[in-house]
């Protein structure tokens, strides 16, 4: 025996045969118990520690509890690749929820299930000031005045605003493309009625919103896409789009100071559906109506023997489609 086994007898054994995977998500656990690493990866955790938990309960049963513990179903995973496969992932199945959403003025619970077999576009917003919860929480005592109580709410995010009325503005080109756009925030759904009834000039969003704004107020749906800041409780200016199918295309994540581009979503979208109907692959800066390369070695020479300087210098002028 090593001097350290000799030193510490069975229990350093014991620890020694435990799998790495294990002890590590023990170490992260109790870091997380003390407040001292954020819980973006609790969810993670709790999984795995359930399937420990159920295995030393059998082994107690049949006395057997003095074995170490045991593996994780699949002997391969590490903490991080437990992490990775509950993310959001690009040509993974989008993560699905389920919450209530304020459409056109009214609470709707929905669903991503309800969407499948269009594109939609999935918008992350930030939650308000936290003034505005104190009108909210007189709006519960008090929904009779909701016109007066929204008037006086004035303290909203700056940049949040302006993205969702321009994606709202913008519905007429998104539903020519066949796409859906929903607005999630961390808030809950009378934070986002509120919003919607305080006219435009004072911060809100006014009457004519269309664009569907889902509550996360347990910030599960922001937490599964990896946009959750968690020490603070909002999102990250994440944009996702996902096709018909469920499968998440595209993934963009902004800073909270910078907002998103509504054409630049729409130009996404238009490339992933020519793609997907025509099997060519749309090269930088592609606009409707560009040149695409076919996808293999001798097709694609078509496409770089007629293309000049000019047309891949960011140059976006629309030019007919090689055929």
């Amino acid at each position: 025996l090593s001097p350290d086994i000799r030193k510490v007898g069975p229990a350093r054994q014991t620890e020694s045969r435990r799998p790495r995977a294990v002890i590590e998500n023990e170490r992260e656990l109790a870091n997380h118990k003390a407040g001292r690493v954020a819980s973006r990866h609790s969810c993670c955790k709790q999984i795995t520690w359930a399937y420990i938990r159920q295995i030393r309960t059998k082994n107690a049963r049949n006395k057997l509890d003095h074995l170490p513990a045991p593996l994780l179903p699949k002997t391969d995973l590490t903490p991080l690749s437990i992490v990775l496969d509950m993310v959001a992932t690009v040509q993974k199945p989008a993560p699905a929820f389920k919450s209530t959403a304020v459409i056109d003025g009214t609470f709707k619970d929905i669903s991503l299930a309800d969407y499948l077999g269009h594109w939609y576009a999935l918008e992350f917003c930030i939650r308000y000031m936290r003034t505005h919860r104190l009108f909210i929480s007189r709006l519960h005592a008090l929904p009779q005045n909701l016109s007066a109580l929204t008037s006086a709410v004035s303290d909203f995010t700056f940049v949040c605003p302006t993205e969702i009325l321009a994606f709202n503005d913008a519905l007429a080109q998104f539903q020519e493309i066949d796409t859906v756009v929903l607005g999630v925030s961390t808030d809950s759904h009378f934070s986002h009625l509120a919003w919607a009834t305080q006219p435009r000039k004072q911060g809100g969003l006014g009457p004519d919103l269309k664009l569907p704004l889902i509550a996360d107020k347990s910030l599960q749906i922001s937490r599964e896409y990896g946009v959750l800041i968690e020490e603070e409780g909002v999102a990250l200016r994440g944009l996702f789009i996902i096709d018909p199918k469920g499968t998440l295309r595209q993934i963009t994540v902004n800073d909270l100071p910078v907002g998103r581009s509504v054409d630049e979503t729409i130009r996404l979208v238009k490339a992933f559906q020519f793609t997907d109907k025509y099997g060519e692959v749309c090269p930088a800066n592609w606009h409707e109506g560009s040149k695409t390369i076919k996808a293999d070695p001798k097709g694609s020479l078509e496409y770089f023997s007629t293309t000049g300087p000019a047309e891949t210098n960011g140059d976006s002028r629309k030019r007919a489609r090689l055929n």
